[in-house]
């Protein structure tokens, strides 16, 4: 892998680009998890939301979408922190992977309801209005061009807004990982797989680009740095938008997934 860090690295992550047996897929996603929690991963998004649902009513109900669930760590969080606030909470999910979809379902409690879907978010129509859609250490995965139609198509799904959590593309926090995981024993794929994530990550400048070629205002998002190595995108509509739904018809994925890693 090239470890400078002027531009994004195109270098493939086990993730992407590896078949790997079921259960340790689940290691691994249960491990990246327990990276989220140590890494305050959730914390630049909770924090967004508080802000964001400060205009709501308290009695409005709010669906919530996460793109890129994995072990379904952040959308379990996220009803905690709906009832904690009195909040009802429709959450969904999308994950590429339909092994994703059956372990973050197993690793949810039946009473927490939560929607895990399978499928491709760039062609993804919700048959249901989603007020917020989250991106939480998903976006890297994604090429500058894919980046753009994402953007794009949250613009055009998120009734009152969107936020992108990342990472920092920083050399401290490229070097220093691999420190932290091999102390905390994380599984081997995090740890090959973490110092890559890190490289394919942003700065300031490449989320600027990117927003401009999806066709954003400056003006209409903020991009700001969060501890540790966070880099957050997000995007709050006018409370005038919040009061008229809008309908999302057309392709939908199956409630149930195929096909897990073998």
């Amino acid at each position: 892998m090239d470890t400078g860090l002027s531009r994004r690295s195109e270098a493939v992550e086990i993730m992407d680009g590896q078949a790997v047996p079921f259960e340790e897929y689940r290691a691994y996603l249960a491990d990246l998890a327990r990276v989220n929690t140590a890494t305050l991963a959730h914390r630049p998004i909770l924090r967004w939301l508080d802000d964001a649902v400060r205009a709501v009513p308290r009695e409005v109900p709010l669906t919530i979408l996460d793109v890129g669930y994995g072990h379904g760590d952040l959308l379990r969080r996220l009803r905690r922190w709906g009832i904690a606030r009195g909040r009802t909470l429709d959450l969904l999910g999308i994950d590429l992977d339909p092994a994703s979809e059956v372990i973050a379902r197993d690793a949810t409690p039946a009473g927490d309801a939560i929607d895990y879907r399978t499928g491709d978010v760039l062609r993804f129509e919700p048959e249901r209005s989603i007020d917020y859609v989250l991106c939480s250490q998903t976006a890297h995965h994604f090429s500058d061009a894919d980046l753009v139609m994402l953007v794009r198509w949250m613009e055009r799904v998120a009734i009152r807004g969107w936020f992108i959590a990342d990472l920092h593309r920083h050399a401290l926090a490229f070097h220093g990982f691999p420190l932290l995981a091999r102390l905390a024993g994380w599984h081997r794929f995090v740890r090959h797989d973490g110092p890559i994530s890190i490289a394919r990550s942003f700065r300031r400048a490449d989320w600027e680009r990117i927003l401009r070629d999806a066709g954003l205002d400056r003006s209409m998002s903020t991009i700001r740095w969060h501890i540790p190595f966070r880099l957050c995108v997000g995007r709050l509509r006018g409370a005038s938008t919040s009061s008229g739904r809008r309908g999302a018809a057309g392709m939908s994925f199956p409630t149930s997934a195929a096909n897990p890693r073998s």
